[in-house]
């Protein structure tokens, strides 16, 4: 006998299915299903779901169509992963369809039944333990905080000094759950992809690579679905990751770790806006697993949660302040007045003079500005003409490897012109620097300098323009590892996350344009940057004594950098969310973000506004406020303009109900005469940049 069941599919972003789809099926299939199904004139991947949770229109029977193929060889996805889909859906003001599908292999869109039972199959055959590595003596702060992790439900917040110790926890917590309980799984998310191979040497190497996977996005379709289905069926008892893993499938997840859990990478920006830190809690709590955030520099969300509960805490505050080794110290933080420094120097005679003592050591240094390229801005001296993109309002970054100039938005590249294209002149110059530039000329500087071997000094430049082929980026952390690198100069890319074990001296060249920004989270980007590069220095314990951290700066008494020369996050912390408090800013208040993008800026704003005259009434009667369209920082990219709207109360509760109730005004206004030339807008929940 056929019934009609829930299907989740994936359905355009903010189109008018947004909850299931009724098929038919002859077969009682249970939520978490697999199917395949008709859509329109093609057949799609489905799932299929609890009856309740979504919306779902009344179909007369005869009108449904069948369930063309059951996936019955996969267990069904549960009924805690469903949930979390459920939550992240309401939450993030997206379609459950959107973001269950999307978590989901792309290869699973076309292998059948029997392919799949076989691969599962193979899959379970491949896997048993095998720990090779013995592990390393605990030291008297770790054991303390295990006993404190074991002794207690968390969620945790591990404030560790970088080369504390925090991964020998992970794993020390990740072997304990399994000795405990075989066949439990563990997930361990980092920020980045580049950090995941670091990370999996290291668990493979104590749990056995057979145990293992990984999921990110830099991964082929064959690799994901190939960790997907470990993950899945518990053959995988250890899930590595970046964001996208906090949806992985794992039946028998009992711990989550997110390492690095500041990072602005945790959060999507683009679809489905998700913070997987913030859903990794809370996956922690539907699927009773322990959660564990780590960080030398905690997000500013977290430490506020962290406090004690008689203040309304709801994290365990674990400290590790002290780095593993005897005599393991932070190093020693100089800060260079650049105001009495040679004008327009890029490298103040102190710093160089420290850098050419390390060569002369046999030490390593890193020297980062987080802005790549050549220079940020080609100029004419005589029309004041510059690299403008002409699709962006933005500057076209000149690279100077390949002479070109390149929007680093819309990816618009020409080649650098002869002379200047408004005046003819041929006195066109950069404007600026960045890594490109700080290579070249590092390397002009130290030209007569040798190592103690006599070769001339080696310099190597990571950054997203150096590491785009795949295993570049291998390769040359490979090469700093092996000490064949005397500086490597490069982006955040090398300020967080990478054991360098020669690196004796950090040199952030230019920091300063972060302390005066309009955005209310710089100073927190800027001081947790500084903070993880100064930890790249001294990681061994038999040369941390004398390492350094430069910092060369036009403001040297800023409370930020007093903060830093003291290693005091606390103390930083305090100040910051004493004037968040003051000003009424998160986490003290709850924020949303309405982007919209058109042909025209009057268009974007148009339809916000319009948007935000119907919302009115809703909003003062549950005290959210409302703030007026403007256009965003960078308004035009690629021919399209952008525009945004604040939204902001002090209560999360009651912005989450004026966002369920105001999503299908969003909806009428988009049919209206207001969404007349608009091309997309999106809902930005707990928006990281404004």
């Amino acid at each position: 006998m056929t019934q009609p069941l829930p299907v989740l599919v994936q359905t355009p972003a903010h189109s008018q299915v947004a909850g299931t789809l009724s098929y038919l099926s002859e077969l009682a299939l249970p939520a978490g299903t697999l199917v395949r199904v008709p859509l329109g004139r093609r057949e799609t991947l489905g799932i299929v779901w609890d009856a309740a949770s979504q919306g779902q229109a009344e179909v007369e029977t005869s009108r449904l169509r069948p369930i063309a193929t059951a996936l019955t060889a996969l267990p069904p996805l549960s009924a805690a992963w469903r949930q979390l889909v459920d939550f992240a859906a309401s939450y993030y003001q997206r379609a459950a369809g959107e973001i269950a599908l999307a978590a989901l292999p792309p290869q699973l869109r076309e292998l059948s039944s029997e392919q799949l039972a076989r691969r599962l199959k193979r899959t379970a055959a491949e896997t048993a333990p095998s720990a090779t590595e013995q592990a390393p003596t605990l030291t008297p702060e770790q054991q303390t905080v295990l006993a404190q992790i074991e002794a207690q439900a968390g969620p945790f917040l591990l404030f560790g000094a970088t080369g504390s110790g925090k991964t020998e926890v992970y794993l020390r917590c990740v072997q304990a759950l399994l000795e405990r309980d075989p066949e439990a799984q563990a997930m361990v998310m980092v920020p980045e992809i580049n950090l995941t191979p670091q990370l999996e040497s290291r668990f493979a190497a104590r749990f056995g690579a057979e145990v293992v996977v990984s999921l990110h996005s830099g991964m082929t379709n064959p690799q994901r679905l190939k960790s997907w289905l470990a993950a899945h069926s518990g053959a995988a008892r250890i899930v590595l990751g970046t964001r996208m893993a906090v949806f992985a499938s794992m039946p028998k997840l009992r711990l989550i770790v997110v390492d690095e859990e500041h990072d602005p990478s945790y959060k999507q920006q683009e679809g489905a806006r998700y913070s997987a830190r913030d859903l990794a809690i809370y996956r922690g709590r539907l699927e009773g697993a322990k959660v564990i955030l780590g960080s030398a520099t905690p997000s500013l969300e977290s430490w506020h949660h962290s406090r004690p509960v008689a203040e309304g805490g709801r994290y365990v505050r674990l400290l590790m302040p002290s780095r593993v080794g005897d005599g393991g110290a932070l190093p020693l933080v100089r800060r260079v007045d650049m105001n009495h420094q040679p004008k327009h120097a890029v490298f103040s005679p102190p710093l160089l003079e420290a850098l050419k003592g390390r060569i002369a050591k046999s030490e390593q240094s890193m020297v980062f500005l987080n802005r790549r390229g050549y220079a940020p801005v080609l100029h004419c001296n005589d029309c004041e003409w510059k690299s403008e993109c002409p699709h962006c309002s933005a500057f076209r970054v000149f690279h100077k490897l390949d002479r070109t100039l390149r929007c680093h938005h819309c990816g618009f590249t020409e080649r650098v012109p002869r002379a200047c294209p408004s005046c003819g002149s041929p006195d066109i110059r950069p404007m600026g620097r960045g890594t490109e530039k700080l290579e070249e000329h590092l390397a002009e500087l130290l030209a007569d300098v040798q190592r103690p071997d006599g070769q001339p000094v080696r310099i190597v430049r990571i950054d997203a323009d150096t590491t785009k082929l795949k295993g570049e980026l291998e390769a040359q952390l490979a090469q700093v590892h092996s000490g064949e690198v005397d500086v490597l100069v490069g982006t955040q890319m090398i300020a967080k996350g990478h054991d360098f074990r020669r690196i004796t001296l950090v040199a952030a060249a230019n920091p300063d344009s972060a302390l005066f920004s309009s955005d209310f989270r710089a100073p927190e980007r800027l001081f947790s940057l500084l903070m993880q590069a100064a930890g790249r220095a001294g990681r061994d314990a038999g040369i941390s004594a004398q390492s350094e951290m430069w910092v060369q700066t036009q403001h040297p008494t800023h409370p930020l950098y007093e903060n830093l020369k003291k290693h005091d996050y606390p103390g930083f912390a305090a100040q910051q969310l004493k004037e968040r408090e003051q000003a009424g800013l998160p986490p003290y208040s709850f924020q949303a973000l309405v982007r919209a993008e058109a042909r025209t800026q009057e268009t974007a704003q148009a339809f916000l506004n319009a948007a935000s005259t119907f919302g009115t009434e809703a909003a003062a009667s549950l005290n959210v406020t409302l703030y007026p369209a403007v256009p965003m920082s960078v308004q035009r990219v690629a021919n399209v303009e952008r525009a945004q709207m604040l939204i902001e109360s002090p209560s999360r509760a009651a912005l989450q109900r004026f966002l369920a109730g105001w999503h299908d005004t969003l909806h009428a206004v988009r049919q209206g005469p207001e969404g007349k030339g608009l091309i997309r807008w999106a809902v930005d929940v707990d928006p990281l940049t404004i």
